[in-house]
């Protein structure tokens, strides 16, 4: 049985986004999803702007995670790559809707993504 817990007392910055400082993983797997992005099953990029990209990214890492046995409430990292940081809001506000607490904890870069994609988002999940 998967236990994902967060660590007392471990506090983060006022300027953080939605996630977790620190959490306990307590697993008999990991699964472990390469970069996801929002592409369709041709792999054309989709979506116009940075939640929408989010969206469907996190959608088809749903649907990996769903192979496997898990969710997206299994994930406890996250790398998550932004093409631009300004979309840092807009891409947080659609993130959020879709993790339960405990949030993962996640490292956040901006980086050139390939295909025009704004967003390439890794996880990292316990079952």
């Amino acid at each position: 049985m998967t236990r994902i817990t967060p660590i007392r007392n471990a506090t983060q910055h006022s300027s953080a986004g939605p996630y977790s400082p620190a959490l306990a993983v307590s697993a008999g797997d990991i699964v472990v999803l390469s970069g996801q992005g929002p592409l369709d099953d041709r792999g054309a990029v989709v979506g116009a702007d940075i939640r929408e990209q989010t969206r469907i990214t996190l959608d088809n890492a749903r649907r990996i995670l769903a192979l496997a046995g898990a969710d997206l409430s299994h994930v406890f990292k996250v790398n998550a790559y932004l093409a631009d940081l300004d979309d840092w809001d807009e891409f947080n506000a659609e993130y959020v809707a879709h993790f339960p607490e405990p949030r993962p904890v996640r490292t956040t870069v901006g980086v050139k993504l390939l295909l025009g994609m704004k967003v390439e988002i890794e996880l990292w999940a316990a079952r």
